[in-house]
């Protein structure tokens, strides 16, 4: 608990000090701190609320979430090209962001409810079209970076969820076989991004923001250039600073020093919710613990790892730093999740 909230405190520092010069987000850090604000409301109901009736809910959770992302495709709002926002009330919703718990919510009460079966591939099969069936709503939207995350925590649960060696066996064979037919349907802007990271000299243009970022990596030094005093930062030569590169600032103004303890801190979550999954007494409650960790594991190292070339760019936020309201919300409502698992481990007989 005390991790998280140290980088959420880290995270609207540095928002602060991303968007202070520019006039139309100054005010982004006050809108980060009613999300927090919002975020302990969440994260605290989802600690105190008992984890085992999300097993009675796992079915509705799931038919919620597929049906929001029809809606989505349907009567969604477009911004930049995707269709990834839904208006409720004249306020712009993303389900993707709290999709990412509602996944690892019904994967895990369906890999637990039939923990014994997943020997036989009838059952693999049923948790594969659980997982696919959000996958390809979310693609189609498109976003590259939630569809890679869902497959990633899906496959995560999967693996963990009593599969046999040959049923692993069968599952790379079949997406060895589908990559062909993956890349033909990659959307236009997935294959830029693609190209991009293999061959920025081809589209400097495209490439401008990554080599800003590694510009401020390289800059910021073992102790940075001091809070709010980065270059690429404060100069706007740094794109999308506050949410999807927000590394990149907290690596030049902080330095090598305070981008490791940043994610010396993310790892330190990480590690806290495997202890949470390794000392559940039910799977269900495990693989909920075990979900959380993969989303927030991946999620932050596809970040570090877009912000120093090594990987697409993705638009996936840096866990409890990036500014978002949905984003940070989902997360502590996942962490409150993984809490729930750590203190109501009496009930095992649900």
């Amino acid at each position: 608990m005390l991790a998280v909230l140290t980088l959420i405190g880290i995270g609207i520092a540095m928002i602060y000090s991303a968007t202070v010069t520019t006039i139309d987000l100054s005010d982004y850090w006050l809108r980060q701190l009613v999300f927090v604000g919002l975020g302990v409301v969440v994260l605290i109901a989802a600690t105190f609320f008992d984890y085992h009736y999300f097993q009675i809910l796992a079915i509705p959770i799931f038919l919620l979430f597929t049906g929001s992302l029809v809606a989505v495709l349907l009567f969604g709002v477009n911004q930049g090209g995707s269709v990834r926002w839904i208006s409720v009330g004249g306020v712009l919703v993303q389900p993707t962001e709290a999709g990412k718990f509602l996944v690892i919510i019904y994967l895990a009460w369906y890999l637990s409810w039939f923990h014994n079966e997943m020997g036989r591939l009838p059952y693999l099969l049923g948790a594969l079209a659980l997982l696919l069936a959000p996958l390809v709503l979310v693609y189609l939207e498109p976003d590259l970076g939630m569809t890679v995350t869902f497959a990633f925590i899906g496959g995560v649960l999967i693996l963990a969820g009593g599969v046999r060696l040959w049923q692993i066996g069968l599952m790379a064979f079949g997406a060895l076989l589908t990559l062909p037919f993956l890349w033909g349907a990659l959307q236009g802007y997935m294959v830029e991004r693609i190209q991009v990271f293999l061959n920025p000299q081809d589209n400097p243009g495209a490439a401008f923001n990554v080599n800003q970022a590694l510009i401020a990596v390289g800059s910021g030094g073992w102790l940075g250039r001091g809070w709010g005093y980065g270059s690429q930062n404060q100069l706007h030569f740094l794109r999308v600073r506050h949410t999807d590169f927000i590394f990149s600032v907290i690596a030049e103004e902080l330095g090598l020093i305070g981008a490791t303890i940043v994610i010396g801190l993310l790892l330190f979550v990480v590690w806290r919710l495997l202890r949470i999954a390794d000392h559940a007494q039910d799977h269900f409650g495990r693989l909920i613990a075990l979900g959380v960790a993969a989303l927030i594991f991946f999620q932050a190292l596809i970040n570090v790892s877009m912000n120093l070339s090594l990987a697409p760019v993705t638009g996936l936020t840096l866990p409890f730093v990036s500014y978002g309201g949905s984003s940070l919300i989902s997360m502590m409502f996942a962490i409150g999740l993984a809490e729930s698992v750590a203190i109501h481990q009496g009930r095992t007989e649900f």
